[in-house]
């Protein structure tokens, strides 16, 4: 599956779930919908992955956290 294919599909279950329940829940709501619509679409998810930040060739501890990253199975 092209990366193409799979934003698609991330955008399209973005729009059912904004269209299904709206806004106004708590962000770790919509990600775990989110998480569970991709994985039922055959995606393979994981949440809340650490990414490093590199600075001056050191390696820090005050990176920030994907809340998903997607690839297909």
């Amino acid at each position: 599956m092209h990366e193409n294919e799979i934003a698609k599909i991330i955008v399209d279950v973005g729009f059912d779930i904004h269209q299904q329940i709206g806004p106004g829940l708590l962000e770790s709501v919509y990600e775990a919908i989110m998480m569970h619509e991709l994985r039922k679409r055959g995606l393979r998810v994981v949440n809340q992955v650490p990414v490093p930040v590199v600075w001056d060739g050191k390696k820090m501890d005050v990176g920030f956290r994907a809340d998903l990253i997607v690839e297909q199975r």
